[in-house]
C-alpha cells in the first residue's frame, strides 16, 4: 500500500495528539521528534525533514493552535498543511499547446517503467477525448518498439515507428510531421533509456528536444528508489531541462521518500503517479489528496473520479433500490464485483475511503480473492443465485466441484453474501457538491 509505514507512524503519533484539549510546547516536541523519526525511516530527505519539523513546531506552538478548542486537530491540520506544500500544494498539469499537436518527450533509466508509463498517459489523454499517437524512438532495443506498438493497441492510440531507420531524432521529426498532417492532438515520444546517466544519452535526448520543440519534457523516476529518485531529476533537469516527473510503482513503495523530496529538492512538480500495473493505473499527482491519505484521511475524491470514468452506470442501474429493499441476489453481487475490479486493485480502493484503511491493516486484501469468488458464482445455477437459500449440501459439494473450492469457501462466501445485504440496508451517498452520485457497487 503507498506510504504504508509511514502513514501508519505519523498516524499513530498524531492520534495521541487528537483528544487532548490542552497542548504544551513538550507535548508538541515529543510528537515532532516521533514525525522527524518517521519521516526519515521513510527515506525523505533529511534538509527536507529538518525544515519540515522546523514550521510544523512553529506553527504548533502559535496562537492559532493555544486559542483553538481542540488543538491537537490543529496541529493535525498543520501536519496536513506542511504535508501537502512539500509535495507543491496544487495539482500541476500538462502544458496542453493551443495548437495542435502537443509534443511529450518521455524520458528516464532502463528499468523505471519509461515505455508502460507511455502507454498509460495515452491511455489517460485518450480518456480526456484526446487523440494521442504514440512514437517509438528506443532504437536499441527491439522489444521496447514491439511493446511499444502493443500498448498503443491496447490504448486504441496511433502507432509510430520507422523499422529501418536507427535515427530517432529523425523519428521524432517524422512522427511530428505526420501527427500534423493526420490531426493527431497529442504526440508522446518513447525515448531510450540507460541503465546509468551517461552523456551519449544526454546528447541524444538533447537533439531530439531541439528538433521537435517539446512542449513537455516528462521524466519517469521508479518511485521505490527513493532518495536516488531526486538525485535522478535534478541530474536530468540540469542536463535536459524538464517540465515535471511521473513516479511509477508508487504502490510498490512503502516508504514514500521520493515523492515527499522531489518537488522540495528540485522544485520540479510530480505531474502524475503509476498505482498499478493495469492501463488505467496512472493517477494526476494531487498534493492535498495525498496528504489526505498519508494521514488516513482518505481520499473520497480520486475514488468518485475513478467511479465516473470506469463504472458503467446503466449495468448498475436499479441495484440500490435492489439493495435497500434486500432484493440484491448473486447476479446482482457479481455483477457488482465486475465494476469494482475495473477501478483498480482493491488495496488502492480501501486507502481512499476515510478510516477503512486503517480498519483492514490486518487484514490480507487480495485481488485473487475475486477471481475464486467469481468462480464460485459462475458455478452456481440461475436458481442459486437468484435464491441463495436453497442452496443445501449437495448443491454446496457440486458448486465446489465446479469451481475447483472447498465446500468451507462456498459456506464463507454465503455468509458474507448474507452480511453484505444487510450492510446495504444502511448505505450511504458520496456527495458532491449540490449533485450526490450514488454507487451501490461499494456498498456506500
Amino acid at each position: 500500500m503507498i506510504f504504508e509505514g509511514l502513514a501508519e507512524k505519523l498516524q499513530n503519533t498524531l492520534q495521541g495528539l487528537r483528544g487532548k484539549g490542552t497542548l504544551s510546547e513538550k507535548d508538541v516536541d515529543a510528537a515532532m521528534r516521533e514525525v522527524k523519526l518517521a519521516l526519515l525511516e521513510a527515506d525523505v530527505n533529511y534538509k527536507v525533514v529538518k525544515d519540515f519539523v522546523k514550521r510544523v513546531k512553529e506553527r504548533s506552538i502559535g496562537e492559532e493552535v493555544l486559542k483553538s478548542l481542540t488543538p491537537g486537530q490543529q496541529v493535525i491540520k498543520i501536519v496536513n498543511d506542511e504535508l501537502k506544500e512539500l509535495m507543491g500544494g496544487v495539482q500541476s498539469k500538462l502544458n496542453i499547446s493551443s495548437k495542435p499537436p502537443t509534443v511529450i518527450l518521455m524520458s528516464g533509466l532502463q528499468g523505471a517503467g519509461k515505455t508502460t508509463t507511455t502507454g498509460k498517459l495515452a491511455y489517460n489523454l485518450k480518456q480526456q477525448g484526446k487523440n494521442p499517437m504514440l512514437v517509438a524512438c528506443d532504437v536499441y532495443r527491439p522489444a521496447a518498439v514491439k511493446q511499444l506498438e502493443i500498448l498503443a493497441d491496447k490504448v486504441g492510440a496511433k502507432f509510430y515507428s520507422e523499422e529501418n531507420n536507427n535515427n530517432p531524432v529523425q523519428i521524432a521529426t517524422n512522427a511530428v510531421a505526420e501527427a500534423k498532417t493526420l490531426g493527431f492532438d497529442i504526440v508522446i515520444i518513447d525515448t531510450a533509456g540507460r541503465l546509468h546517466i551517461d552523456e551519449e544519452l544526454m546528447d541524444e535526448l538533447k537533439n531530439i528536444k531541439s528538433s521537435v520543440k517539446p512542449h513537455e519534457i516528462l521524466l519517469v523516476v521508479d518511485a521505490m528508489t527513493g532518495q536516488d529518485a531526486v538525485n535522478i531529476v535534478k541530474t536530468f533537469d540540469e542536463a535536459l531541462g524538464i517540465d515535471g516527473v511521473i513516479l511509477s510503482k508508487l504502490d510498490g513503495d512503502t516508504r514514500g521518500g521520493a515523492a515527499l523530496s522531489i518537488r522540495a529538492v528540485t522544485d520540479k512538480a510530480i505531474k502524475f503517479s503509476a498505482t498499478g500495473e493495469k492501463i488505467g493505473d496512472l493517477e494526476p499527482f494531487y498534493p492535498d489528496r495525498m496528504a489526505n491519505r498519508i494521514l488516513g484521511m482518505g481520499d473520497v475524491l480520486s475514488l468518485i473520479e475513478k467511479a465516473q470514468s470506469s463504472v458503467d452506470m446503466d449495468a448498475i442501474k436499479g441495484l440500490d433500490s435492489k439493495m435497500k429493499n434486500m432484493d440484491f441476489n448473486f447476479d446482482d453481487f457479481l455483477l457488482q464485483m465486475q465494476q469494482i475490479k475495473k477501478m483498480g486493485s482493491l488495496k488502492s480502493l480501501i486507502e481512499m475511503i476515510p478510516g477503512l484503511s486503517k480498519q483492514m491493516k490486518n487484514i490480507d486484501v487480495d485481488d485473487k480473492e475475486l477471481v475464486k469468488i467469481e468462480a464460485i458464482i459462475q458455478s452456481m445455477t440461475k436458481q442459486e443465485r437468484a435464491n441463495p437459500s436453497i442452496i443445501n449440501g449437495s448443491r454446496k459439494l457440486r458448486i465446489a466441484k465446479g469451481s475447483g473450492m472447498q465446500v468451507n469457501q462456498i459456506n464463507r462466501l454465503l455468509k458474507q453474501f448474507e452480511e453484505t445485504r444487510k450492510m446495504m440496508k444502511q448505505m450511504s451517498n458520496f456527495t458532491k457538491g449540490k449533485k450526490k452520485m450514488k454507487f451501490p457497487f461499494l456498498g456506500m
